[in-house]
């Protein structure tokens, strides 16, 4: 499936493709990872701007990860954030 990573602004988020479900990273300018999600086909502009209006994730660039289904989104972003341990994620992050 196709990757692509553009800066963390709203003229960049508008030109995301929204045809399949997403996997989203979004991290700082050094490449950590601040925060995983996932986002149904057609919804990755809105989830993302809901990120970008809230300010409470920093970021500079956003990652994403086309994927074939939903649940193969939510099953990699549990993984990730298991293993990362990302600054914004709530769940998986229990033992910080």
């Amino acid at each position: 499936m196709g990757k692509k990573t553009v800066k963390f602004n709203v003229s960049n988020i508008d030109k995301l493709p929204k045809d399949k479900p997403v996997l989203y990273k979004i991290k700082t300018n050094a490449g950590t990872t601040n925060y995983v999600g996932v986002a149904k086909r057609g919804r990755i502009q809105e989830r993302l701007k809901e990120h970008l209006n809230s300010e409470e994730i920093k970021g500079i660039k956003v990652e994403i990860e086309q994927m074939p289904s939903i649940a193969e989104a939510k099953e990699k972003e549990t993984r990730i954030i298991k293993r990362t341990k990302p600054k914004y994620n709530k769940q998986g992050n229990e033992d910080n």
